[in-house]
């Protein structure tokens, strides 16, 4: 049964009609300048979300649940909360940027000040202007060193690309690379604890999604380095953590790195969106807790995948869609345009769900290793869509169930449970 989830989106859209999804979504009313026209994207992406989603709800009802699901306006939630318009060629969060390099397009996300800081470094100049720094260099040159620098930057895809042929992924790329074995059970969907480790936006939204289909989510965060997203719209987060027990833990600490390792060990499913390395510090290793255990789905959400040459490359939603190719262009100015609000998050975050929620069903030990350029690349698709006048739908976003804990409040109480001291 396993065996098809890669191809869930592909096969469903190819027979949605992206155009009339797209702009359903809110994510077209994102897309394009400001003074301009909502653009369309060349992609499958919206009717890849309604596909997953469709297909998370049959697997909830076959195990005997009933599913409560987001539409595909999903794709444009925070930017409803938080007020955000389009404006190419920035993205419509403001911090991503579309800029002419020296032989292509090149993309840079400066959300945090650590970013800004790697400027010199990146552009070789002590003083640097970043749209004429960036059009000195090749694409792919500063792509590479932004890698190197942990500066999140991507160029638009041309040729030959080592991390997708590392991966075995250069001939046809899937949203997921999935391994492991089912255990015989029957086929319906058991209590499940998830300790999800994610933060901002992908991570959390498999972690709502599995809280509404009546899963136990505790969310674990640092005292020092609590999830960005609580410094966001409070609406948001909210919507994201709603149900959901909080656990904070010193990272720094013997105790607390105990805590985690069995906070991890006692799941049944982990949402994890860190480096490969940055875990492994800490003495976490997937592989080794899938050995640990009988029936466990561990969800790794990079960059670009825990494996290949990028492994350990930094990326977020904007710049690891535009890795993947995916950009749109203004057809009056030809100014580029990102496409939606950092689509492979919310894509991310609904295929990450989908899988746990199959891999529990089957039963055994599964590691899904989603990285957020693929889930864009496996639905790329540059050939114009047909179609008319569509119905273009502003981003909406759905209600909050309640309000989400604060930092830490569960703590004492669920490592009590588990015995930790």
């Amino acid at each position: 049964m396993l065996s098809w989830l890669g191809a869930t989106v592909s096969c469903h859209a190819e027979r949605a009609g992206e155009a009339a999804a797209w702009a359903a979504s809110g994510a077209m009313a994102l897309t394009g300048r400001l003074d301009g026209p909502p653009l369309r994207a060349p992609c499958h992406v919206a009717s890849a979300v309604q596909g997953a989603l469709l297909a998370t709800g049959l697997l909830v009802r076959v195990g005997g649940r009933d599913a409560a699901l987001p539409d595909v306006r999903v794709l444009s939630e925070r930017a409803a909360f938080a007020g955000l318009r389009r404006g190419a060629p920035q993205s419509a969060g403001g911090a991503f940027r579309v800029l002419r390099a020296a032989d292509g397009w090149l993309g840079v996300n400066l959300a945090r000040e650590s970013d800004r800081e790697l400027l010199p470094a990146w552009l070789e100049d002590p003083a640097p202007a970043l749209k004429a720094g960036v059009a000195r260099h090749g694409a792919r040159e500063l792509a590479e060193r932004a890698r190197l620098l942990g500066l999140p930057a991507a160029a638009l895809p041309a040729g030959h690309d080592e991390q997708l042929v590392a991966r075995g992924q250069a001939d046809e790329v899937r949203p997921f690379v999935l391994s492991g074995q089912a255990r015989p059970r029957r086929w319906e969907l058991p209590p499940t604890l998830v300790v999800d480790l994610s933060a901002l936006w992908a991570g959390p939204l498999c972690g709502h999604i599995l809280t509404s289909l009546g899963a136990r989510v505790v969310k674990v965060e640092s005292v020092h380095r609590p999830d960005g997203a609580r410094f966001g719209p409070r609406d948001f987060f909210d919507l994201l953590h709603a149900g959901q027990e909080s656990v904070a833990l010193d990272f720094a600490t013997p105790e607390g790195r105990a805590a985690l390792t069995a906070l991890v060990d006692a799941a049944d499913v982990v949402i994890e969106a860190s480096r490969p390395r940055a875990l492994r510090q800490m003495g976490i290793n997937a592989e080794d807790s899938l050995k640990r255990a009988e029936d466990k789905c561990w969800l790794s959400i990079t960059a670009y995948g825990r494996t290949g040459p990028w492994a350990n490359a930094v990326g977020f939603g904007d710049d690891t869609a535009l890795a993947a190719g995916l950009l749109a262009f203004d057809p009056e100015t030809g100014i580029p345009a990102p496409c939606g609000d950092a689509v492979a998050d919310p894509m991310t975050g609904v295929n990450a769900a989908l899988v746990a929620v199959a891999c529990r069903m089957a039963g055994g030990r599964w590691l899904a290793d989603l990285a957020l350029r693929e889930q864009v690349a496996a639905v790329l698709d540059t050939r114009a869509e047909p179609g008319g006048d569509l119905d273009i739908a502003e981003p909406f976003a759905r209600l909050p169930a309640g309000v989400a804990p604060q930092l830490g409040a569960h703590t004492a109480r669920v490592l009590a449970e588990l015995g930790v001291q």
